[in-house]
């Protein structure tokens, strides 16, 4: 048994389909309940519903009924028209512009020659919308025109006149179109679109009517002709036509300059804005090349749409080269996002990206149009922007899907986005389907720009997220060094502590040693000697508790605070000083903190002290001792002045008890002064430094 036959679905039935797509989208620039069917299927809608009509204009004879189309039943579109021709030169044309600008607002005729052809025989029937393919060009020669005369007629919906009546057109792709309206004078230009031809291309056409040629024709139906210039076997594009009540049309007209000049034209501000601040952000981080990929592919932008911003030329040379130039940019802007696309992929792609860039370079050469005639240059470029665009696209969305990073995926779905809205636009462009639609470049740059500042915006937020990481790293580092020299520090501070203990107690020793030690052995012997009295032994050991005394008082918290010292030293040896027979005068004032002043140092000044007064108790016979301080500014003076015998201080200035006296006094970083003569008694000055800067100063001079 033979296999059972699928079922092919027919073409039409696709298209249907399509369509009914785009119309559910929005896509198609059609209000809801307004016909798109030709006059034949208009009056069968109409038999079907008798009860609700409206008029529809139609371009011959009186309007047709069509079914209701709601609130915005009086706007008529008209799907077919009458069309005339006449072959003009430039000459001519700019003799009909001329004319149009001299009747601006004035009375007057329109010279015979200039006016729609009055034969009816040089009338026909087309369809609306009309598109005429570009041909491939012959020899330059001098340029050609066709004037083509568009009439349609309306008629006001059940004999009722709005209050304004308008036209209104989606899209007419022309030289500067005109209107005219046939009165009982001839015809009367009512719109000249002279000033806005440079955006007519993509401009809704939208004219007003003057209310005095409405109430003249409310008898009757008005005949209205558009005057639309075109190069001959040059592309042109006549949508369909909207004549009704101004206030039906002007929503839609709003609607259509919104989606194809206002958003077209925000978005180019947008971009240039945006390439001005991607610029200067290259000027500071030249070494990241995507900031400058940015800037030139808004630059390459802004040439593409110089037709936003320039008047069309008018000659066909100038024109042809002009269309070249913003059609060969688009190349260099899709060349210029991959790449961009492509710095944030995990590697370079030299090879695509130098092939790339040789295939928009010669295809951009190749196309110019002075080359030659034999081919239509702007169809090779469409189609090596079609390769470009597509070849691009299929590349980084394989890098994205392979081993891309998220922001790389983002750019490469909205690059297949503007892909898709761009072959849209090239069958706009190229005439091949839905003259009537709105380009969608615009929409599909601002989704390719969002999807460029989306991958800004996530690198910029993960170079911050690696600061941070990098901070909380460094700080917990910090955190752990910190306790780890905490640590030493506390076992240097203690080792320290230790050393300096046994630094102490090496000195207590020693000092003991030398001095109670020293004392105590000596009388040991002497008394086993019994050469000593028991008044010299008792002397001794006495001398011996007040040594013990001084070591233990320089141990003491002093609070680096000399006059307290002082005072502990007289409380220790007032009493051994009052038994001596010495009247011991205080003449203590209050002295600087001596901030470097430490037991050992608090130590050596009792012992200097000591080593005085026992000089004047054991050896000057003196009655009177005196102690004196005074603050000298840098420094302190401390003096012990006694009224005994006195001595020669130059005999006895080698003797080992002064020069132990000096050798205290350097360690201290001061300076000893002894004054004594044989009879006149002796003065004993010590000067010590105040700061600790000076004491140290001095220790260093030696």
């Amino acid at each position: 048994m033979p296999a059972p036959r699928r079922a092919s679905v027919p073409v039409a039935t696709l298209l249907r389909a399509l369509l009914a797509l785009l119309l559910t989208l929005g896509l198609l620039p059609l209000a809801a309940g307004q016909a798109v069917q030709p006059v034949q299927a208009t009056q069968a809608a109409t038999q079907a519903a008798p009860q609700a009509q409206v008029s529809r204009a139609s371009p011959l004879g009186p309007a047709r009924p069509v079914p209701d189309a709601g609130p915005g039943g009086g706007a008529q579109r008209a799907t077919e028209a009458e069309v005339a021709t006449s072959d003009w030169t430039q000459d001519q044309l700019k003799a009909w512009w001329r004319a149009l600008r001299v009747m601006d607002g004035r009375d007057g005729a329109l010279p015979q020659a200039l006016l729609p052809p009055s034969d009816d025989a040089a009338w026909h029937r087309v369809s609306l919308p009309e598109v005429q393919q570009r041909e491939a060009t012959g020899t330059a020669g001098d340029a050609r025109f066709q004037m083509r005369w568009y009439r349609v007629r309306y008629a006001a919906p059940n004999g009722r006149w709005p209050t304004s009546v308008a036209l209104y057109m989606p899209r007419l792709v022309a030289l500067a179109a005109a209107v005219l309206v046939k009165t009982d004078d001839g015809w009367r230009p009512v719109f000249d679109n002279q000033s806005g031809a440079r955006e007519q291309w993509v401009r809704p056409l939208w004219v007003v009517l003057p209310s005095a040629l409405t109430e003249i024709q409310q008898a009757r139906e008005i005949e209205v002709v558009i005057a639309v210039p075109v190069m001959q076997a040059g592309y042109y594009s006549v949508s369909s036509v909207w004549l009704g009540a101004r206030e039906d049309l002007e929503p839609k007209h709003d609607r259509r300059w919104v989606l194809q000049i206002g958003v077209p034209q925000a978005t180019g501000l947008t971009l240039v804005t945006l390439g001005l601040f991607a610029l200067v952000l290259w000027l500071k981080r030249r070494e990241d090349p995507a900031y400058l990929l940015f800037s030139l592919a808004t630059v390459a932008w802004l040439v593409r749409n110089l037709h936003y911003h320039l008047d069309l030329p008018r000659t066909r040379d100038a024109l042809e080269w002009f269309w070249w130039v913003t059609h060969a940019s688009m190349a260099w802007v899709m060349l210029l996002t991959f790449l961009f696309a492509l710095r944030f992929a995990r590697q370079r792609f030299a090879r695509f990206e130098r092939g790339m860039g040789l295939f928009v370079l010669v295809s951009s050469l190749a196309s110019m149009p002075m080359w030659g005639r034999g081919f239509d240059a702007l169809v090779l470029l469409h189609i090596c922007n079609a390769v470009v665009g597509l070849a691009g696209t299929a590349f980084v969305a394989s890098i994205a899907w392979r081993q891309g990073t998220r922001e790389l995926r983002v750019m490469a779905a909205a690059l297949v986005i503007g892909v898709v809205l761009g072959v849209h636009d090239l069958g706009l462009l190229a005439g091949w389907w839905w003259p009537e639609h709105v380009y969608l470049m615009p929409f599909a740059t601002l989704v390719i720009l969002a999807s460029f500042l989306y991958a800004v915006q996530y690198r910029y937020i993960e170079a911050l997220r690696g600061v941070e990481r990098a901070n909380e790293e460094l700080a917990q580092r910090l955190d752990e060094q910190s306790v780890e020299l905490r640590a030493q520090h506390d076992k240097l501070r203690e080792a320290e502590r230790q050393q300096a203990l046994l630094l102490e107690r090496q000195r207590i020793m020693q000092d003991m040693h030398d001095g109670l030690g020293s004392s105590l052995l000596s009388a040991m012997v002497a008394v086993e000697q019994g050469s000593m009295p028991q008044e010299q032994v008792v002397g001794v050991l006495r001398e011996c508790v007040d040594d013990l005394r001084l070591v233990i008082d320089s141990l003491e918290p002093v609070g680096h605070d000399l006059v307290s010292l002082l005072a502990t030293m007289r409380y220790r040896l007032g009493k051994r000083l009052q038994l001596g027979g010495l009247k011991l005068e205080w003449d203590v004032h209050d002295l600087p903190p001596l901030d470097w002043l430490e037991p050992p140092d608090a130590l050596h000044v009792l012992r200097l002290m000591q080593e005085a007064l026992t000089n004047a108790l054991k050896h000057a016979r003196a009655t009177r001792v005196r102690v004196v301080t005074r603050d000298l500014g840098r420094r302190v003076e401390i003096r012990v002045e006694d009224d005994g015998e006195g001595f020669d201080v130059g005999a006895i200035s080698q003797g080992r008890g002064l020069r132990g006296l000096q050798r205290r006094a350097k360690v201290l970083g001061g300076l000893l002064r002894v004054d004594s003569s044989p009879g006149h008694g002796t003065v004993v000055t010590l000067r010590l430094p105040v700061a600790r800067a000076d004491r140290e100063a001095v220790l260093q001079q030696g």
